[in-house]
Order: C-alpha cells, then structure tokens, then sequence
C-alpha cells in the first residue's frame, strides 16, 4: 500500500503539476496586467483596518490566518532539502515560482471573495467549492453536474488535505522537535499539549483562530528573519559569495560545497519550483477559503491583501532561509558528510539545525521555537479550511465532528503516525489545485476585467454591488 500511494504521490506532483501551476502563474501574472506592480499598496492596505468592510474578521487577521496556514516547517526544512536536492540555484527558482504566484493567489482570492455566501447563521462561506457553484449556476438557480463535481471535488480532497498536512504532519513536526532537543520529555505528553493548544483555540470558530493568529503570525516570523539576520551577518565576508553561486547554479550545471552538493539547471528548476509552489500555496486553493471571512468592500481589495501571502511566505521567509543555508555551507564546508548523503527531511533538519547552532545559545532554542509555533500556527489555520469545506458538503452538523476527528489526528501525529498519513495528504492536496485551478482559469477574464475598473482605474474603496446572499443547508 506504501508503495502504491508514494507511486501515485510521485505523479500527482511530477513534471505535469508542477508544469500546470507555474504555466498557470505565468499566464495569469500577464492576464492581470502584471498585478505584482501592485504589490507596495498592497502591503499598506493589509494592515488598515475597514470598518465599512463586509465580513466576519479583519483583512489583516485573514491574511494572519493565511499566513499561519502557509509559514511551515516546510520554509525552514522544505528550503533545506530543496537545496540538497537541486542545488543552491533551487534557491532562485523557488523565489521565481513565488514571484509568478502571487498572480494566482489574487485571482483565486477575487473568485472566492466574489462568490462568498452566508450561512443561516449569518457567517461568511468561501472557496472554489461555491466559486464552481454560484459561478455556473443558470438562471433558474439549478447548478450543472460538472460544476457540482468540481465543487465536491476540491471539498472532499481539502478535508483530506487538511487532516493530514494540517493536522498530523504538523504536530508529528513539533513532536520531533521538541523530544530530539529535550529527550525527557515523552511523545504522549507532547501530543496532548497540541490537543489542548489546538482545542482552545480553533473551538472558538474563525474569530477565535484570527485573533490568535494575528499576534502570533508577526512574532513568530519576525523571531525567525531576525535569527536569520544575525546568521546573514555573521557570514557576511561570503553572503556574496552565496548570492553569486544561487544565481550562478539557477542556470549552469555546477558542483557546490566541495563538489557535495551538485545539479544541473533542469534539476535546480525542477526542485526549486515545486518548493516554491508548495510553499506559497498559490494555486492550491487554501487561502481564499479564510479571504472570503474578511471584512471588504469589493474582492479586489481583499484579493490584493492576500496576494501578499505569497510574497512574505516565499518571497522573505523562504529567501532570508536560503540565503542562510548557502552562506553557512560555504562558511563552514566542515558541516559532515553525512547532512549532505541524501536530500530528505531529516538531513533537510540537521542542515537547518546546524546553520542555527552557528548563534551560540540563542541559535537552536529559535530555531526550536520557531518551527514549533510554525508548525502549531499551520494546524489552526488549515483546521479552517477543513471546517469551511466539512460545512459546504454536511451543513453546520458536520463541524463539531469534523474538529474532534482534527484534534484527535494531531495527538496520533505526535506520538507516531505512519507515512501512509503523510502521503495521502500530500496526494489531496495535488487533487484538490486541479478543480480550483481550473475554475480560475475559466473565470480569469472576467476577473482581468473587473481588476481593470478597481485596480487601475482606482476604485478600490467602491462598495461591490452585489449583496451577499444567505443560503440553507440544501443550497450548499
């Protein structure tokens, strides 16, 4: 069974998908008249606040919860074994993939926001699940059984997703962590201190998971780009030098480190993209679930402050990391043979674990911290996507199930969860970009247009026209 579910994991997210997303980045990036230009306003409009807005949380707290869904480990260790397995150039394509994907996040962020709904009780439903629904819906309000599919599609495999890179593979991170770094400390009580953190907070419903995120998400970061500083200073005599070799790798076939470390571009581009694109989300679907929550006047505003996402995610987090590992590696060509033998999570961890332990005393407890708080804030920001995705396809009465079977997951994590977990997830979370990449292609024109009238033409604080509407537990 393992060895079937890694076959299929290996072509669910082989040369065709990652083909799919950056073609996709790449087209909607000109679709949108380069909407990256656009990218400094953005950042100023996320951190005000619209008291005029429509929605259930700030514009900030959803981009925090996006955020906290997006920063993983996979920024810290998924950056390391990018590089041990496509070189330093994988550094320069990681950061292009993320460049080109802020197109995506902000058309996908426009089609969730534009097509949101209420619920009975009165709160805020997004996502490709009801863009498919109430994008295709004829006249007479009756959906059409593609659209339906692909509405119950990306549903289903996002639940699937979130179980197991929300829940398990996150908590077994944390898990890991901490018993490696203090060995007194059992599995088990690891485990059920991410069951009670988790419960706490994501219980409380999305304001409750906003709140906490939204503190959380720029102290944890900005512990992390500190410590990445202070290494980036420390080897400051070859950060050239490492800037000079990404760029140098990105597009010639080069040995580095000692002739350790070494690929071609096809292999730099390869390994780069599909980090660069796991990493930002852009494509997958995630974010806009929680954008739609927000409070705005019109899908472009909010579209451009989660389009910012992607650049603080791969653009800062990812490069600030890559930029330390290189430099560390070239400063210390002693790091043991045995970190660079193979490009796999754990020697993606020694490698990032060894750049850190670079800052005496303070180097390995923030590389600790932050990849706990990382891994924690993933866990509540995709049990959102699972709780929004749970209530398109079962109504309110499948949340309360759908978070106890969450919470439980991540104790299983901790103290032990196979690979079959892992891989099956991973395999959603393939599944689940197709059906949403392919309503935003087929919404990308109406969505160039209407970026035209609020982006370019600057009504940006105009009121969208359309109201919002309520739908029962049939309509779903």
């Amino acid at each position: 069974m393992t060895d079937i579910l890694t076959t299929i994991d290996s072509i669910v997210w082989g040369p065709a998908m990652i083909a799919l997303l950056l073609g996709t980045h790449v087209y909607l990036t000109f679709r949108t008249g380069f909407i990256q230009r656009k990218l400094p306003a953005a950042i100023r409009r996320s951190v005000r606040r619209d008291p005029d807005g429509k929605g259930d949380i700030s514009s900030f707290g959803a981009l925090a919860t996006a955020l906290a869904a997006t920063i993983g480990t996979g920024s810290i260790v998924g950056v390391a074994t990018a590089l041990l397995a496509g070189g330093p150039g994988a550094i320069f394509w990681m950061w292009i993939a993320g460049l080109f994907g802020i197109a995506t996040k902000y058309v996908e962020t426009y089609a969730a926001v534009k097509y949101r709904v209420r619920d009975r009780r009165g709160q805020m439903m997004g996502g490709a699940m009801f863009v498919w629904k109430r994008a295709f819906a004829r006249p007479d309000g009756t959906v059409p059984w593609w659209a339906t599919l692909g509405a119950v599609a990306f549903a289903a495999f996002a639940i699937i997703a979130t179980i197991g890179t929300g829940s398990a593979v996150q908590a077994a991170a944390i898990s890991g962590i901490v018993t490696s770094s203090i060995p007194a400390i059992p599995a088990v009580v690891v485990g059920l201190v991410i069951v009670v953190a988790v419960a706490a907070v994501i219980f409380g419903g999305v304001n409750s998971i906003a709140r906490v995120c939204e503190w959380l998400v720029p102290v944890m970061a900005g512990a992390y780009a500190l410590g990445c500083l202070v290494i980036m200073a420390m080897n400051a005599p070859v950060l050239g030098q490492a800037v000079g070799l990404i760029l140098e790798c990105a597009f010639t076939a080069k040995a580095a480190f000692g002739g350790a470390v070494g690929s071609g571009m096809i292999m730099a581009l390869q390994f780069g993209c599909a980090r660069g694109l796991f990493s930002n989300e852009s494509g997958l679907g995630t974010a806009p679930i929680v954008a739609a929550a927000a409070k705005t006047r019109n899908p472009a505003d909010q579209a451009l402050i989660s389009m910012t996402g992607a650049f603080w995610s791969t653009g800062v987090i990812c490069l600030l990391t890559g930029l330390v590992l290189v430099s560390t590696m070239i400063a210390h060509p002693e790091i043991g043979q045995e970190i660079l033998a193979d490009p796999s999570i754990a020697t993606g961890a020694a490698l990032a674990s060894a750049a850190f332990a670079e800052i005496p005393v303070f180097g390995t407890p923030i590389l600790v911290l932050g990849m706990c708080s990382f891994a924690y804030s993933t866990i509540l920001g995709w049990s959102y996507y699972g709780n929004r995705c749970v209530a398109s396809l079962f109504g309110p009465k499948g949340i309360k199930p759908y978070q106890i079977v969450y919470v439980a997951v991540a104790f299983f994590g901790a103290i032990g969860v196979g690979d079959v977990v892992w891989t099956i997830s991973d395999i959603g979370n393939a599944l689940m970009a197709i059906p949403n990449i392919i309503v935003v292609l087929l919404l990308s024109g109406m969505i160039a247009r209407e970026t035209r009238h609020f982006v370019y033409e600057g009504h940006l604080d105009e009121e969208y026209a359309e109201p919002v509407p309520v739908v029962d537990k049939a309509q779903l």
